[in-house]
């Protein structure tokens, strides 16, 4: 790929930092963006530096001492190396007391975020309604607090500086455990007769192959047996309906836009505070089913595990969570793909269970078949198939093609798509939509997710050349600001919509997030081609016999420059043989430098002999 994560993760660092701290008084930080401010877009806001300093070791921020120059030189404007991360701890702090209610429970509340026909109408009781969105978004940057601030406590010497990393380290768990309980209680399980809009939709998505109604809902059933069985055995947060046990009846999960209807409360020894009823109707989303889905995976990774960053409660919370991350992916899995010839994915666009069709909701099940096609370590044909799929988005969506007089695609971008909360109607106000245009971004983060799943070096650089075109649409669309870029202007691309001069942070910390995966996927080892893997284990047998025969004509007895060259040929031919597995084609590059100075002795012997 042609882009350089380091060096835009530290322009973002740059822009953030100049940003946050301009006309602050000393020490302080400066909140809001495009949005204004809310629990979600000040979330986001500070993981745009939080996430590449918690994933990617070199920037590392809780190791002062330890601290790359080229980062500390792109948040200078925070302090240096010591005080950067003294003053993001106020800054945590700041954000985590900022977002609590009247009665001290967290504060999940979407805020400015929340639209409607006319804005004017949202109620206040309606901006405090929590959204899946700020749920996920927490427990990803709760996540990266409390491992940030575990690992600087042991270079902390002032017992005030300790005192106030205890507590931020206290305030992010008992976030993040309120975050845990918002999305078990936000999980739902639509179920809908033969017959409704929902069921005739669902049967025209799977049957790609025409064949008779009854034949498919058999069929579909069989495949969906375990995740139905699954979804029967939950025991804790929404979820639960009896109607599964009805075999006649169809059915989709995943998570509405906040805490549903008639939601169960989470019995948890974690100080949570108040769980609110819940206003969302039972339908799932595709958006916050995908975002829910991300906020998981963070909780059982690999890091999160590692450095023990979940109490005994906070991993049972956790371990239902994780099953009904597997539910949900195995359903949506069983829906998207087929193992007939076409895929209901590849049936763009994709229509919803309410009749709504968008290139956006293709993109979304896209997302939710990766992760299943990542679970289960999917064959490069699969990869090959959603590869498809991303390229027609990425035509559709105008981002590798021009625009169209009137082209209704950049809606897509500015304004986005609109998703209506079903239910957010009943606090004295309009019914409220979510609007959503990370089309572009998102579509940069399922390419980089399938270039790490592939094994072929060949679709790797398909991917690699796809990421690339995604990439230039994105960086066009940057706010130029003295101090470094931020995102986004839709115009600069597009030549029409509104001119911004704010930031968006919902669109920042996006890129960002597509940049620290970026990042992963360069420090990742290189596919391995089993071909050249082969090849190269060839030649490397063939210079290591005729090493030995060197060897065995006294070559080592020879002069000084001799013994030298065979010295050195040698050393080539072991790193050879010891990188073959990883890296076949630097093992072929060594291996033919030994079998080229092999036949150079060999050609210089027999011209001396003539």
């Amino acid at each position: 790929m042609r882009v350089q994560p380091r060096q835009q993760i530290l322009d973002i660092w740059r822009a953030v930092a100049s940003l946050g701290v301009n006309g602050e008084k000393a020490g302080g930080w400066k909140w809001g963006g495009r949005d204004g401010r809310n629990s979600i877009s000040d979330a986001e806001q500070l993981l745009c530096i939080m996430h590449p300093a918690s994933l990617v070791n070199i920037f590392r921020l809780d190791q002062p001492d330890e601290t790359d120059d080229e980062a500390a030189d792109a948040l200078r404007k925070i302090g240096d190396s010591i005080d950067i991360p003294r003053r993001l701890i106020r800054y945590l702090t700041e954000y985590l007391h900022e977002y609590v209610d009247t009665d001290g429970a967290p504060d999940f509340s979407g805020g400015s975020y929340f639209n409607a026909d006319d804005p004017e109408k949202i109620s206040d009781e309606q901006r405090k309604l929590h959204v899946v969105d700020a749920y996920s978004m927490s427990i990803t940057l709760t996540l990266a607090t409390i491992g940030f601030v575990r690992v600087l406590r042991a270079s902390l010497t002032r017992q005030e500086l300790i005192d106030e990393a205890k507590e931020l380290e206290r305030l992010a768990s008992v976030r993040l455990s309120a975050a845990m309980v918002g999305l078990l209680r936000s999980f739902t399980v639509n179920v809908f007769e033969e017959g409704s809009l929902p069921w005739q939709t669902l049967i025209g998505t799977v049957n790609q192959r025409r064949a008779p109604e009854a034949q498919v809902v058999e069929d579909l059933q069989t495949r969906l047996k375990e995740v139905r069985a699954g979804l029967r055995d939950l025991s804790i947060g929404s979820g639960q309906q009896s109607e599964l046990e009805k075999p006649n009846l169809l059915f989709e999960c995943g998570w509405t836009w906040g805490t549903l209807r008639g939601a169960p409360e989470i019995e948890t020894t974690e100080p949570v505070g108040v769980q609110r009823e819940g206003l969302a109707q039972r339908r799932p989303l595709l958006y916050f089913t995908t975002i829910a889905l991300a906020g998981i995976v963070d909780l059982t990774s690999e890091r999160t595990r590692v450095l023990r960053l979940l109490n005994e409660e906070q991993q049972r919370l956790a371990a239902a969570l994780q099953l009904r991350y597997d539910l949900v992916r195995s359903y949506w899995a069983t829906i998207a793909s087929s193992e007939s010839e076409r895929w209901p994915l590849e049936d763009i666009p994709w229509r919803t269970s309410d009749g709504e069709e968008s290139e956006y909701f293709s993109l979304l099940v896209t997302s939710l078949v990766t992760h299943d096609l990542a679970q289960r370590k999917a064959p490069d044909s699969d990869l090959e198939r959603v590869l498809s799929v991303l390229l027609e988005l990425a035509s559709r969506g105008r981002v590798t093609r021009r625009p169209l007089a009137r082209d209704q695609a950049l809606d897509l971008h500015d304004p986005g798509v609109p998703l209506r909360l079903a239910g957010s109607d009943t606090e004295g106000g309009p019914s409220l939509t979510w609007v959503v245009s990370d089309f572009s971004v998102m579509l940069l983060k399922r390419v980089i997710t399938l270039a790490g799943l592939t094994r072929s070096p060949e679709l790797r650089s398909d991917l690699g050349r796809l990421a690339d075109q995604v990439w230039d649409h994105l960086a066009t669309r940057r706010i130029a600001r003295p101090e470094g870029s931020l995102w986004d202007q839709p115009a600069e691309v597009f030549g029409r919509g509104a001119t911004y001069t704010q930031p968006s942070w919902y669109q920042t910390e996006r890129v960002m997030e597509c940049l620290v995966m970026m990042a992963d996927l360069v420090l990742d080892k290189p596919p391995r081609s089993d071909l050249l893997l082969q090849t190269a284990t060839h030649q490397i047998s063939e210079a290591a016999q005729l090493l030995d025969r060197e060897l065995f004509s006294g070559s080592l007895e020879a002069g000084p420059a001799m013994r030298g060259s065979m010295q050195r040929l040698r050393a080539h031919l072991r790193r050879a043989q010891e990188i073959v597995n990883d890296k076949p084609a630097t093992a072929s590059a060594l291996v033919a430098d030994v079998l080229r100075g092999l036949d150079e002795l060999d050609a210089a012997r027999q011209s001396a002999a003539e």
